[in-house]
């Protein structure tokens, strides 16, 4: 693994009127076979993995990240972009509020295993 920090971060305005800043802190490569772990303050854990196809870009949807009190979702913008997203446990409000604020739509959410099997059903049907 190597970390290169940006010292001081680079900045950036997105969202839909341009009032989130992110910090881009730093970049990390992995190795094949190597895996970092995002912590949170309230103990959410995420972890991702390099494997020498690509990644596993989240832990198993329906029992790990659960484990880690954090459900995904998938998510379009305004502009039909997609994207997985991982919502704490007990922050779904503010979730909401984000999804009002920025005008975004919850596609599904992809965090249950019924959820997985209805989605699987209906991929299969056609």
């Amino acid at each position: 693994m190597q970390f290169k920090e940006n010292s001081p971060p680079r900045s950036y305005k997105t969202g839909l009127d341009k009032k989130v800043v992110i910090k881009d802190c730093g970049r990390l490569m992995l190795e094949p076979d190597e895996q970092v772990t995002f912590l949170t303050d309230s103990g959410c854990e995420y972890d991702v993995t390099r494997k020498d196809w690509g990644f596993y870009a989240t832990p198993s949807l329906n029992v790990r990240l659960e484990r880690f009190h954090l459900r995904a979702v998938l998510v379009r913008n305004a502009s039909d972009r997609y994207f997985v997203m991982l919502v704490e446990k007990g922050k779904e409000r503010l979730f909401d509020s984000y999804i009002r604020s920025e005008a975004l739509t919850i596609v599904c959410w992809v965090d249950s295993l019924e959820n997985l099997q209805r989605i699987e059903a209906k991929l299969s049907e056609s």
